[in-house]
């Protein structure tokens, strides 16, 4: 998806790193492992993304460690564009023609940056016409690489129109925060 962007290979393995475990912290051999690829190219693409402040480098004990810059001014951007690179994105991209007639998925950014959520809240929206046996094995599959269960919603886009027009906290709580939309158009979903 990104080949035509980005294209660099170990540099869109390093940034897919980084932005599915945003708060980790790597040194060079570990990602040379973790992507597969040659050590040289790594350091190469390391120096890089360094040099262009996406990533921090910090030196501790014998080994130079980096870590993704919180404070990159395109951080937002990238970790948007990357949330439609995860296994969760992955496999909902994949299966949308068993899904059902889909007309949003949104992902909420607490997923990508596996941050706990209070109940009654969710990660996912789906609206539409949706397969629900589907989607929930897809997000049981989503959920071993997760860790945790991935809360989600389906609903119509009756109960959408219907939940919003009458000010419901829930759906509105979801709109409100930052999201990333795999289907659809955020404009269109909030309206």
């Amino acid at each position: 998806m990104l080949e035509n962007i980005i294209p660099s290979k170990v540099r869109r393995k390093i940034l897919e790193l980084y932005f599915h475990h945003i708060d980790d912290s790597y040194y060079l051999r570990e990602i040379v492992r973790m992507i597969e690829e040659e050590v040289n190219a790594v350091k190469r693409e390391l120096d890089i993304l360094h040099d262009a402040k996406v990533l921090l480098r910090e030196r501790r004990t014998n080994k130079v460690f980096f870590t993704l810059n919180k404070n990159y001014i395109l951080y937002d951007e990238f970790l948007r564009i990357f949330t439609k690179t995860t296994s969760l994105a992955d496999l909902l991209f994949t299966n949308q023609s068993r899904l059902g007639k889909v007309k949003y998925i949104a992902i909420s950014i607490k997923y990508v940056k596996r941050a706990p959520i209070k109940e009654g809240e969710i990660y996912a929206l789906f609206v539409g016409v949706v397969v629900v046996p589907e989607v929930e094995s897809i997000m049981n599959t989503a959920k071993k690489d997760f860790g945790w269960e991935i809360n989600y919603t389906v609903m119509t886009e009756d109960e959408l129109q219907f939940r919003k027009k009458n000010n419901d906290p829930f759906i509105w709580k979801f709109l409100k925060q930052p999201k990333v939309m795999l289907v659809g158009q955020e404009e269109d979903l909030i309206k």
